[in-house]
């Protein structure tokens, strides 16, 4: 009878300690974990047991000895969208060959040539922003030309720019800039040459320029030069577009650029201040990179005094003009 109880007694005891650990174990999936401590979400705990339970804590029982530390929280500060900062080295070939250099070190092959690697590659390209015929709505159609080109390296290149208005074929305009190019961040390179005007109703002109040109945040592409020149001159020219892609091949281009004096130069219609601007879109297809045709419309206009120049010569100082041409590279 006495083993009877006993046997009774202890199948309580187990009873109790059972559905107490299955309750913890629910309420808790960390409860008991290398331990047989109970936690406080479980008012039973320890119940029967004589053990005292322990203050409420996610975690309590874990057994942390000889176990590794779990992983820290996610820093999303540390986190970086598409568009962020490039890397510091993401233009220098130099940070990608590991220091090995043409012809050598310990890779070098007596008599065999090998890849060049850092450096050492020199390209050209040339880009015709703009090859089009433009319809002005007060007649005097023209046709015009924006072409870009260089040759060098990733760090240091030899750019050529070049900027025109024909009519009747010939020659109204011009805008040559030699310039010498140098990479400064990921997506910036600073210029320094000369700029050489000419024009057909007035004297040729000559500059010093000094600008900036690359990518700025949110993909606009700027181009911005000032220019010092003799008897005092001084100018700015500022262009900046934008490509929308309608479709892979399907891209919208607004442009706008404008250009400034220091000072007047009645021997060429022009006043200090703002004196040119132009703003416009431009719709091209791109049947490839290389070769993409193009329609658009563009508003450009001449200001202040320069726009005073114009109604004397018995112009309009603001038009509107439709465009058709041509964009390449090669």
């Amino acid at each position: 009878m006495f083993r009877a109880k006993n046997l009774q007694a202890m199948a309580v005891v187990c009873a109790s300690f059972v559905s107490g650990a299955v309750y913890a174990q629910a309420a808790d999936p960390h409860a008991g974990h290398g331990a047989m401590q109970m936690d406080a979400a479980d008012p039973h705990a320890g119940h029967a047991m004589g053990v005292k339970p322990e203050v409420a804590d996610p975690h309590a029982g874990h057994n942390m000895s000889g176990a590794a530390a779990p992983e820290a929280a996610m820093d999303h500060g540390a986190m970086q969208m598409q568009g962020g900062s490039a890397p510091a080295d993401a233009r220098d070939p130099h940070a990608y060959s590991n220091g090995i250099k043409l012809g050598d070190g310990d890779y070098m092959v007596p008599g065999v040539d090998r890849l060049m690697l850092a450096d050492e590659h020199t390209f050209a390209s040339i880009r015709g922003e703009q090859l089009e015929r433009r319809f002005n709505d007060g007649g005097n159609d023209s046709t015009a030309y924006s072409l870009q080109g260089w040759y060098g390296t990733t760090y240091n290149r030899f750019v050529i720019k070049a900027e025109g208005d024909a009519e009747k074929r010939r020659i109204q305009e011009s805008r040559t800039e030699l310039l010498w190019s140098r990479a400064i961040a990921s997506y910036w390179d600073v210029q320094a040459g000369v700029r050489l005007d000419s024009s057909r109703e007035g004297p040729d002109r000559q500059w010093a320029a000094f600008g900036i040109q690359g990518l700025a945040p949110y993909w606009f592409e700027v181009d911005a030069t000032a220019y010092v020149g003799s008897g005092g001159r001084t100018a700015l020219r500022l262009e900046a577009s934008y490509e929308l892609l309608i479709t892979q091949k399907l891209i919208l281009e607004p442009k706008m650029e404008l250009q400034a004096f220091g000072k007047r130069d009645p021997a060429l219609r022009l006043g200090s201040g703002l004196a040119e601007a132009s703003a416009g879109l431009r719709l091209r297809y791109e049947f490839t990179r290389q070769f993409a045709p193009y329609i658009g419309v563009e508003r450009a206009g001449s200001f202040g005094e320069t726009a005073d120049f114009v109604r004397a010569d018995g112009g309009k100082p603001i038009k509107t003009r439709v465009v058709a041409g041509l964009r390449f590279w090669f």
